[in-house]
C-alpha cells in the first residue's frame, strides 16, 4: 500500500442534504490495495474478495435485481430468500426477505463504510461488476473482479450502495415478497448503523480514534439522506430505529437490540410490515 499523505476532511461533514461542519480531524491515508487487506481484521462481514475466480461463474447483483423484479432468469433473490426462510423456518418470505436485504445491506455498508475509514477511499462497488453468490455467507458471498478507487465522501457512498444498490433490491422485494419500503429503508438504516457500530469498537480497541471518528461523521451524514431521514435516532453508536424488521415473527424469534419495540407485539400475519 502505498502513502497517499495527510488529509484534513470535516468530523461531520458538509453533505448535499444540508448538514454542516463543525470540527476538522486529520487523518493518514494509504490507497487501496488490490486485496483491500486492511479490512481483513475487522471480521467477515467487512471483507471483499478481490482476487482469483468464483467456480461455478457468479451472478452481478444487477442482474439480481433486474430479475428479482422480472422473476426472469435463475432469480438469486428469490433462491436467498427462499433458503433464508427455510433456515428460519419463516411462516412468511416477505419475513425472510426482510432479514436477507438486511444481511444483504449490512455486507455493502461494511465493505464501504471499512473502507472509506480505513483507506480514505472507496472501491467502485457497481452491481454491474460486484458478483454474488446467493447460497454464500461472508465473506465468500462477494466477488469483485477489480478495484477502482473513487472518493469516500458521504455523497460517493450514497451514490454507491444506496441509489446503485438499495434502491433496486428495495423495489425488486417489494414487488416479489410485498415488503413494505418503509421496513427496507428501516433495515438499510440499521445496517449501516451496525456496521459503524462494529468498526467503531475496533478503531478504540486498537487506538485508531481517527477511524471511528472518520465512521461515525459518515454514518451521521448517510443517515441525513433523504432515504435514510426519519428512519430512527443514533446516540453516540447506539441506534434505535422507527420500524420493525419482522424477526420476532420466526419460531422462537424475540425483538433486536435497535427495534421500535420492546417486547414482541401481537399482530396477525396479515398485518403491514413496515
Amino acid at each position: 500500500m502505498e502513502y497517499d499523505g495527510p488529509r484534513v476532511l470535516p468530523r461531520m461533514g458538509d453533505t448535499p442534504w444540508g448538514r454542516t461542519s463543525f470540527s476538522l480531524v486529520l487523518l493518514l491515508f494509504v490507497d487501496l490495495d488490490p486485496q483491500l487487506a486492511a479490512l481483513w481484521p475487522l471480521g467477515g462481514f467487512f471483507v471483499l474478495r478481490t482476487t482469483g475466480t468464483p467456480r461455478p461463474p457468479l451472478t452481478t447483483l444487477a442482474r439480481a435485481y433486474e430479475d428479482g423484479v422480472s422473476g426472469e432468469g435463475g432469480n438469486a433473490l428469490t433462491f436467498r430468500v427462499r433458503k433464508v426462510a427455510a433456515a428460519l423456518r419463516a411462516p412468511e418470505e416477505r419475513i425472510a426477505a426482510s432479514i436477507a436485504q438486511q444481511g444483504l445491506a449490512a455486507r455493502l455498508w461494511s465493505v464501504t463504510l471499512g473502507c472509506a475509514a480505513l483507506y480514505g477511499r472507496v472501491p467502485d462497488l457497481d452491481p454491474g461488476l460486484l458478483h454474488w453468490d446467493p447460497d454464500g455467507s461472508a465473506p465468500d458471498d462477494l466477488w469483485l473482479p477489480a478495484v477502482r478507487p473513487l472518493p469516500a465522501d458521504s455523497a460517493t457512498l450514497a451514490d454507491l450502495v444506496l441509489h446503485a444498490h438499495l434502491e433496486p433490491l428495495a423495489r425488486a422485494l417489494h414487488t416479489r415478497h410485498r415488503v413494505a419500503p418503509g421496513l427496507l429503508w428501516g433495515n438499510a438504516a440499521s445496517a449501516l448503523a451496525g456496521a459503524a457500530r462494529q468498526l467503531a469498537g475496533w478503531a478504540h480497541g486498537h487506538g485508531r480514534e481517527e477511524v471511528a471518528a472518520r465512521a461515525l461523521a459518515l454514518t451521521a451524514d448517510l443517515l441525513a439522506h433523504p432515504l435514510l431521514a426519519g428512519t430512527g435516532t443514533l446516540t453516540g453508536t447506539a441506534f434505535r430505529r422507527r420500524s420493525c424488521c419482522l424477526y420476532y415473527r420466526l419460531p422462537g424469534g424475540g425483538v433486536c437490540g435497535d427495534c421500535c419495540f420492546t417486547r414482541p407485539p401481537r399482530s396477525s400475519p396479515r398485518a403491514a410490515s413496515g
